[in-house]
């Protein structure tokens, strides 16, 4: 790996560390939210409906956090959203710990959480370019992309082994300590405002302003669509409490390993993405792996082998940390400062929000179906729709923003 960044840039060492010490904690919620409303109803179609209502939350935090940050010190943001979101999971672990858990409170908490999470990954994805050279940007995104999987892989697998052995609360708890550290990492970064700050309009008028950036831009459309289509249809993880609990009978162990395979594939694969920098026509390998993705993903649902399930994951994990590289250098090179923030908030939206929209697909078409008809279905689904976009934006296929003379560079649209 290119680890240039952690090498000589301070800030995005901070930032680093305090984002791994939270990922940690973050995954932990992740699988002890859809467990715990598992339990509590046996239902899929319900794990995909608490999932499905954090959406709106989500996206509101989301576009509020992008506008503020093209006017305001992306730092504070940070740290404001980042301490909101550690009080909340504090409430999640205080009702996990009661006598009667209420599951409202838990939709309710996990929504409120969701919106403020929105806020500061739009901050902190408008965050990196500025702190990081241009020349190393592919290798931010890659270590960011390390940092996520593993989080990925050993949060899910560490919440199975502490909802087996000490319960919920320990779960929340822990991913509320770890907010706290990603708190201190950001207080010692320096002032973080926009390169040209958004002029005082209505905070209204500066999203809806960001939209009709989107709407103009052809390539950002593409890298947004390509990732919806993926997340919406290929990731049934509203299915994994139904796989690990009922179809397989393996417990809570088994369904933190569902969650963690993709992060161990991805993992695998980001410690090996030097060649990334290398490729050229990205929006080509971007198709390329979302069909691996889609194909790795209905081969899980066909085959009822624990261990040959876990490696389809992996192999789809492996398959999304380059694509994530790749959508995320695209858009960064493709757009102007002076609407990164609002961009970077609908790509927030679309990243975290699309697997709650999939929560849902598969949840309502396993309810009407089987569980297995909704992943084969949604990985199928998947590959279609990445062909489709070949033909709907043929410029994304030709797509390459890392050559010197690429017009990109300068705010342009190929696409």
């Amino acid at each position: 790996m290119d680890v240039r960044p952690l090498r000589v840039n301070r800030a995005f060492r901070w930032l680093f560390v305090g984002q791994f010490v939270s990922l940690l904690g973050s995954n932990l919620t992740i699988v002890a939210v859809p467990y715990q409303v598992y339990r509590e109803t046996h239902s899929s179609l319900w794990v995909g409906l608490a999932s499905v209502i954090q959406l709106p939350f989500l996206i509101a935090g989301s576009l509020w956090g992008g506008a503020l940050g093209d006017r305001g010190d992306r730092r504070v943001l940070l740290v404001v959203s980042t301490m909101m979101t550690s009080a909340l999971s504090g409430g999640l672990a205080f009702n996990a710990a009661t006598h009667h858990a209420h599951l409202a409170v838990v939709v309710l908490l996990a929504a409120v959480s969701a919106g403020a999470g929105g806020f500061a990954g739009s901050v902190r994805t408008a965050v990196i370019p500025l702190i990081v050279a241009p020349d190393q940007l592919v290798a931010a995104y890659s270590l960011n992309q390390v940092i996520f999987n593993v989080g990925m892989a050993l949060g899910p697998a560490l919440a199975g082994i502490l909802l087996a052995g000490v319960g919920l609360a320990w779960c929340y708890g822990i991913d509320a300590v770890t907010y706290v550290v990603l708190t201190l990492s950001t207080l010692v970064l320096p002032v973080m405002r926009a390169a040209r700050p958004e002029a005082p309009t209505a905070l209204w008028r500066a999203i809806t302003d960001g939209f009709g950036y989107v709407r103009r831009h052809a390539l950002a459309q593409a890298v947004y669509l390509v990732d919806l289509n993926a997340m919406v249809f290929g990731l049934p993880r509203a299915l994994f409490p139904a796989v690990a609990l009922t179809l397989d009978h393996g417990g809570p162990r088994l369904l933190g390993l569902l969650y963690s395979a993709p992060g161990v594939g991805a993992v695998v694969m980001a410690l090996l993405t030097g060649w990334v920098a290398r490729v050229r026509r990205q929006g080509r390998l971007v198709v390329l792996v979302v069909v691996a993705w889609g194909a790795a993903m209905a081969l899980f649902g066909l085959v009822h082998v624990i261990a040959i399930g876990l490696v389809c994951l992996a192999v789809a994990g492996a398959a999304d940390v380059v694509s994530a590289i790749l959508r995320n250098t695209i858009l960064q090179r493709a757009i102007t400062d002076d609407f990164r923030g609002r961009v970077s908030s609908i790509q927030q939206i679309v990243v975290t929000g699309g697997p709650r929209l999939g929560d849902m697909e598969s949840g309502a078409v396993a309810s009407l179906t089987s569980v297995e008809f909704s992943i084969v279905s949604g990985g199928i689904a998947c590959v279609v729709g990445a062909l489709a976009l070949i033909r709907w934006r043929p410029g994304f296929w030709r797509t390459d923003l890392l050559s010197p003379e690429s017009p990109t560079a300068n705010g342009d649209d190929p696409a």
